[in-house]
């Protein structure tokens, strides 16, 4: 079966224009990662509507709920072949004061140690060409409709 996820693309707009809010993973192997390892605020979900889910997720990887006027964008298909359903809606996070859930895992490899993460490490507003640098590049296409339809 393949897997899904939705989540919410959050923009603003500021002085100097639009900022699009993106989230970068927790854990070990996204540590030292940069360019291309940010996302929207998203997660899995089934049998459930995907705004619903959408919605949920937001609130579990930053801590904050978020209302407005949601649209869908076009899902898109990650690498892996994950179907992301995203949401866009205009909103204003602190992006200072996102607190994650966690999750735990074996590390080190092989230590039959565990440790446990925070899902999401940190949070940032970014202007729609920065944002595009910074995201999955499957994702890339989200803000590019975005800003299209605003």
């Amino acid at each position: 079966m393949i897997k899904q996820s939705a989540g919410l693309l959050v923009y603003r707009e500021a002085d100097a224009g639009v900022e699009i809010f993106l989230v970068h993973p927790g854990g070990p192997f996204y540590a030292k990662k940069d360019e291309g390892a940010w996302s929207i605020p998203k997660g899995e979900f089934d049998g459930e509507d995907s705004l619903t889910a959408a919605r949920r997720e937001f609130e579990e990887e930053t801590g904050s709920k978020i209302a407005g006027d949601f649209f869908a964008l076009t899902p898109i298909k990650q690498k892996a072949g994950k179907i992301v359903y995203a949401w866009a809606v205009e909103a204003d996070i602190d992006a200072d004061a996102i607190h994650s859930n966690s999750f735990e895992m074996e590390w080190p490899p092989r230590s039959g140690k565990t440790a446990r993460f925070p899902e999401i490490d940190r949070a940032a507003w970014f202007d729609p060409a920065t944002a595009k640098q910074k995201i999955n590049p499957a994702q890339a296409a989200l803000i590019t409709e975005l800003m299209a339809r605003i």
